[in-house]
């Protein structure tokens, strides 16, 4: 084989092994670009109510508990309280896909919210591997991965010949595509 034969294999058969993980990658890539607009992970709903303030004291936090889930008919059990200031918090479990529930009440007005924490499917799960969480075997194929990048973007400088190579009209492409992460770099950490 040719040189440039085997450049092109290389450059082909790298696209197909990491396809997937430059999908993954690269829609992760962009959610978490912009998570100072947006949760990428999770839809955190809050809704507000007003309940009932118990007509005789309750001192025991459980039975204040109770007595607020029941009129929320919530059957759940809960999986801890805390009690902060006049605000009456109670955590449940979490779900198979979502983060979990709070319920909390202010023991004196009887105003709350119930906030359900659930995780975006897909999304989750490709920032779960963007943010390299697996650990120990992801690491290393993910690291193959940006090797593999590497060499795909090596290889591909050479994928063409006469008017569309890269001497002729590669180059044009490639220089402002290194300019531009420079001058970044040079105007936030100068």
């Amino acid at each position: 084989m040719k040189l440039r034969q085997i450049n092109r294999a290389v450059h082909r058969d790298l696209g197909y092994f990491f396809f997937g993980m430059c999908i993954i990658y690269g829609i992760s890539g962009i959610t978490l670009n912009h998570r100072h607009h947006w949760n990428p992970n999770y839809i955190i709903t809050k809704d507000h109510f007003q309940l009932n303030l118990p007509k005789e004291e309750i001192t025991d936090k459980d039975e204040h508990a109770i007595y607020y889930l029941n009129q929320l008919e919530i059957t759940q059990q809960y999986r801890n309280i805390r009690v902060v200031a006049d605000n009456l918090i109670i955590y449940f479990d979490r779900g198979r896909f979502d983060r979990g529930r709070v319920v909390q009440v202010n023991t004196t007005t009887g105003d709350g919210y119930l906030e359900v924490t659930k995780r975006i499917p897909v999304l989750y799960q490709f920032n779960f591997l963007h943010y390299n969480a697996p650990k120990k075997l992801w690491t290393w194929f993910s690291d193959l991965f940006a090797a593999g990048l590497i060499v795909f973007a090596l290889t591909g400088l050479y994928m063409n010949r006469g008017k569309n190579s890269f001497k002729r009209r590669g180059i044009w492409f490639t220089i402002p595509g290194i300019l531009i992460p420079l001058v970044f770099l040079y105007f936030y950490l100068t």
